[in-house]
């Protein structure tokens, strides 16, 4: 039987989920850039040639230098950046991805060849070749980007709405999933405001004239309608994810919540900025405001991109296989003999091999989502407590299916790498101080007051004795909570801490 564990692994320094947002995210400006780009090109110079506006066309003409320099060279370096980064960040997902969408990529990647072909004729095109011609070439480049869009755009929602290929496996109920015309609109939207985002970087070189003043307003009103597009979809996206997803993200994480607020945000200061100084100060539309329109525009795309990918935790393509690149379908093998036996590239470190193929994908220990802090001033049996039900703390993590061995080992290694000192001294603390902090890493992973899967009602108001007992046999209240195996110090202060609620302290 073929697992998915037959991997060698990648170490890199910093987490994976920076190291892909640094690349994906700005692949993924540059291509939306790239498609709005195209059709901004072709619908301004046929707008052009029938005024005989000379202005409008040099001006068209140096913004394609740009607009090709960036697709031909920096579009496709980090598009092949991409490749190279999933390919070793998670090679299992990525060849789901190949196998199920192989004529997917042949199509896209013919798309993409049209497109780069047609970007170089239009740019050298301007003097060469008859208007008709010209714009012809221009309207194949954004046909075929546009058409690239379309089948990424069915391979990216695949991963988070797979909806019925998971029974099927039929190529078109992957590619034509539950969010995927939601996705395509949204995504066209975003390409036409960072059309007339760019459009107005390049304008507002201009001096302040007649000219500057007509071309100002015209891109911003490319942004506004990209941007009105883009949010009226972005609602249409949202209510398209299955409840059972949004429903399971919003609870465990503040991610796609806070995601979703910064999308608000820097939608309201780019309409704000299109309005007031594209539409009624066009004149004053300067360099230093173009270019923190388009700062707004790319942090946007980059919450937008954020909210997307938290959603989808803990999965990499979602119900069907774990973001560390455990297949669901090999759950009960792994239950019964364990992560180890079946990983072929095996460093001699089982601690280490279970920690890169369980937790590297989202953790590091003191980096990006560091497990140091998590586990600072704690012992082997409560890390091995969190290990075991780590699939009901906050965060939405996957399970770990390895043997009960596997967690005494993985234990084990993330202990020797953590602070062995008591949490009084490692954050020098006392009193009910000390016991928040203990509350904070021996329950906060599970229970947050006012908020992810609250305990306040039944642990606000008893009395010390009734905290003991309840600390006692804390492994008996829940299948995968674990013990209690704080000293006194810390059990004193624990209690002294719940006990400071009840008189209205501070959660």
């Amino acid at each position: 039987m073929e697992i998915t564990l037959n991997y060698p692994f990648w170490d890199v320094g910093i987490g994976y989920g920076v190291l892909m947002a640094i690349f994906a995210v700005t692949h993924v400006f540059v291509s939306h850039f790239a498609i709005g780009g195209g059709l901004y090109l072709v619908v301004a110079e046929t707008a052009a040639r029938r005024k005989n506006d000379t202005e409008r066309l040099n001006f068209l003409q140096q913004l394609s230098k740009f607009f090709v320099l960036v697709t031909v060279v920096f579009g496709a370096l980090t598009g092949v950046s991409i490749w190279f980064v999933i390919g070793l960040l998670n090679p299992a997902g990525t060849e789901v991805l190949i196998h199920n969408f192989v004529w997917g990529w042949a199509i896209e990647w013919t798309f993409f060849i049209i497109e780069l072909c047609a970007a170089i004729l239009y740019f050298y095109g301007w003097q060469k070749i008859s208007a008709r011609n010209h714009l012809t070439i221009g309207w194949i480049y954004f046909i075929a980007a546009w058409l690239s869009l379309f089948i990424i755009n069915g391979i990216v929602t695949f991963m988070l709405t797979p909806g019925k290929w998971i029974e099927t496996g039929n190529f078109w109920d992957s590619f034509f999933n539950p969010t995927f015309w939601s996705s395509l609109v949204l995504r066209t939207g975003i390409c036409l405001m960072l059309a007339g985002l760019y459009a107005l970087l390049v304008a507002s070189r201009y001096k302040a004239s007649d000219f500057k003043r007509r071309l100002v307003r015209y891109n911003a009103v490319w942004g506004i309608v990209g941007l009105v597009i883009t949010m009226l979809s972005f609602l249409w996206y949202v209510g398209a994810i299955p409840d059972t997803i949004m429903t399971a993200a919003i609870d465990k994480m503040p991610t796609p919540i806070l995601s979703i607020r910064a999308m608000y945000v820097y939608s309201g200061g780019i309409a704000t900025f299109l309005i007031l100084f594209g539409l009624i100060l066009p004149r004053a539309y300067h360099t230093v405001i173009g270019i923190g329109v388009m700062i707004l525009g790319l942090a946007w795309f980059g919450s937008f991109e954020w909210f997307r990918e938290s959603v989808r935790k803990p999965y990499v393509i979602y119900g069907y296989m774990y973001a560390n690149g455990i297949d669901i379908a090999h759950a009960d093998l792994y239950q019964r003999d364990g992560y180890l036996p079946h990983m072929a590239f095996r460093t001699g470190d089982d601690g280490a091999d279970l920690f890169r193929r369980s937790c590297r994908s989202c953790h590091t220990m003191s980096g990006y989502h560091p497990l140091r802090p998590i586990f600072d001033g704690t012992d082997k049996e409560f890390i091995a407590g969190m290990i075991k039900g780590v699939h009901v703390a906050k965060g939405n993590m996957p399970q770990f299916l390895g043997t009960e061995g596997e967690v005494r080992i993985l234990a084990a290694y993330l202990y020797n790498k953590v602070d062995h000192r008591h949490l009084s001294k490692i954050y020098s603390l006392s009193g009910a101080a000390l016991g928040r902090k203990v509350y904070d890493i021996r329950c906060g992973p599970c229970h947050i007051f006012g908020g992810f899967n609250d305990k306040s009602a039944s642990l606000i108001g008893l009395n010390d004795q009734e905290y003991n007992d309840m600390l006692n046999i804390a492994d008996d209240l829940g299948e995968e909570m674990p013990a209690f195996t704080g000293d006194e110090v810390e059990r004193k202060a624990l209690i002294e801490y719940l006990t400071s609620l009840s008189k209205g302290g501070t959660p």
